[in-house]
């Protein structure tokens, strides 16, 4: 018997082959203009660890260790401008934090830094921040609520929302620095 209070989510669609449920997004790999730059952001702002480095062509950054969540790399786009609105491609990139006051900690590191953000939401099953890396990639920052606090239809389905994130109240839980 499962320990869930809820069964697993259910496909909006069947699908008679669905991917292995063991399956996960293992990294993301970002072209960026100045490989500097970027890692000044994603190491200096939002303190991920420097893995690996390949002259001012790639680096390949982690949280606790791992070989790489998110590769930067100049190969195609050195000195590339970030591509039009209206064009395809990566919406944004998404940073799932342990608990609300890990992301209230990410929180202060880009007030501190003075990077705005697009957007702040409460979705219900998380609470989210949005902004921009320096080449204009979309960046979104959450923490998952844990399962038995999302908001469910009378059904029992996932319920989610989009409402105003009190930044102020986040604030208030990040860790001194």
């Amino acid at each position: 018997m499962s320990s869930r209070p809820y069964p697993l989510a259910k496909p909006m669609a069947e699908n008679p082959r669905p991917i292995v449920s063991g399956a996960r997004i293992g990294h993301v790999h970002l072209k960026v203009a100045d490989l500097d730059r970027a890692l000044a952001f994603y190491t200096g702002v939002l303190g991920f660890e420097l893995m690996q480095r390949f002259g001012n062509q790639a680096a390949f950054i982690s949280a606790g260790g791992y070989h790489h969540h998110i590769g930067l790399n100049t190969w195609e786009s050195k000195g590339g401008v970030p591509p039009a609105p209206g064009t395809t491609g990566l919406y944004h990139v998404a940073i799932v934090y342990p608990g609300r006051a890990d992301l209230a900690d990410a929180l202060r590191r880009l007030i501190a830094a003075g990077i705005s953000l697009d957007g702040a939401s409460d979705h219900g099953v998380s609470e989210a921040l949005y902004l921009r890396d320096p080449d204009q990639n979309g960046v979104e920052l959450y923490w998952d609520r844990p399962e038995a606090q999302w908001p469910r239809t009378t059904d029992g389905n996932i319920n989610m929302k989009t409402e105003r994130l009190n930044l102020p109240e986040l604030l208030s839980e990040a860790k001194a620095a």
